[in-house]
């Protein structure tokens, strides 16, 4: 399987498909009038997260082909059979897709779209954007990260115009930008408040991100659209590093988003039926709460918090 957006004609939108046999992921084409760069968008890794899928579809009904220079590939929903479902994780095989890039023509479903998204899609970018939030049970910011060691995609996530930025020193494998990272491509994720539901302030950023994005890049003319940067948060990014629940319980928080915390501070409790302590969670460093556990009920091991440390650069 292969596609090709040199293969579609300039100035105009397309639509085409994946076929996989048990799914078919859309691809949506916008190409420019002229040549240019190429920007790949996705959305919707996570069946729950529903903010980028929107922000995709507004975004390219709104942009008019003539006026660019390069082209725009968006896929809206890149995991159709977690989408369906409304989980985070896929019901064919229960795989997290952002942990098995890059995937294998052969494998399991989940690694089937893994190769084919990567392969067909994101292999063609000049910058790829990967628009994620915290889902049904987590509480994220409203933010874009981005490689620190790479200062083009360090460039893209402030071009894009989110309060939060979070730098990541390191890019775990497995995800649909440690696939881009290996192919020489800069990137930028996602973060937004999740719970099921689209915010409005969360859908404007990340529609404003992608022309931002398309600007950053010179396939469409005019200044960026700035807003105050609130926050630069750098450190550990991945959700399965952080602190992670010891038991099954009920989870009482004690902090918010954003709170800087000392170490040893309580985070928050775990609680049994009876409303008697399990744990306390206490934070095992300084920093500031980047995550937050939202859906009260836990299973042994679901991630609970994460903190960050703030800087400068």
């Amino acid at each position: 399987m292969s596609f090709d957006p040199a293969s579609f004609p300039r100035g105009a939108r397309h639509r085409a498909a994946l076929e996989l046999g048990f799914t078919q992921i859309p691809v949506l084409l916008v190409r420019g009038a002229n040549p240019g760069k190429l920007l790949v968008v996705s959305a919707n890794v996570h069946g729950d997260e529903y903010e980028g899928v929107r922000a995709i579809h507004e975004t390219v009904a709104e942009l008019e082909p003539a006026a660019m220079s390069g082209d725009l590939i968006a896929v809206p929903v890149a995991n159709p059979p977690a989408f369906w479902n409304g989980t985070r994780t896929s019901p064919l095989d229960g795989a997290n897709l952002a942990r098995v890039f890059p995937g294998s023509p052969d494998g399991t479903p989940s690694e089937q779209i893994a190769w084919h998204l990567g392969h067909s899609v994101i292999a063609h970018a000049d910058f790829y954007a990967d628009l994620h939030s915290g889902g049904v049970k987590w509480r994220m910011p409203s933010m874009a990260g981005y490689d620190a060691s790479d200062p083009r995609s360090k460039a893209g996530a402030l071009a894009f115009g989110a309060p939060v930025v979070w730098g990541h020193p390191e890019v775990a494998p497995g995800r649909t930008v440690s696939f881009a990272k290996s192919r020489g491509i800069p990137f930028l994720y996602t973060e937004a408040r999740g719970a099921g539901r689209i915010a409005a302030d969360d859908l404007q950023m990340m529609k404003r991100g992608i022309r931002n994005l398309l600007r950053h890049l010179s396939i469409l003319g005019g200044d960026l659209e700035q807003v105050p940067l609130e926050l630069h948060l750098f450190g550990e990014g991945n959700v399965e590093r952080g602190i992670n629940s010891p038991a099954r319980g009920f989870l009482m928080n004690a902090v918010d988003m954003f709170d800087r915390v000392s170490k040893g501070q309580l985070l928050g409790r775990l609680v049994d039926l009876f409303g008697e302590t399990i744990v306390e969670l206490r934070s095992p460093c300084d920093g500031i709460i980047g995550l937050r556990r939202e859906f009260p009920v836990v299973e042994e091991g679901e991630p609970l918090f994460l903190i960050a440390d703030e800087t400068r650069g």
